[in-house]
């Protein structure tokens, strides 16, 4: 028997705008795909997620 998935916390810090230039908002630097779903992904999906945003929130 496998043991379930730890749950993997949002990046959402409560600054919730979209930046038009990038399409990622502007608190947690993630699509309005990744927002909308972040439930519905896997512990692998949302770590994945999470690996790349360093890489947005150094881009201006």
């Amino acid at each position: 028997m496998r043991a379930p998935e730890a749950e993997v916390a949002s990046p959402c810090i409560d600054v919730c705008r979209m930046d038009a230039a990038s399409a990622y908002c502007e608190g947690c630097r993630r699509s309005l795909e990744e927002i909308a779903g972040w439930s519905a992904y896997s512990a692998a999906q949302k770590r994945a997620v999470l690996a790349q945003l360093p890489a947005r929130k150094a881009r201006p």
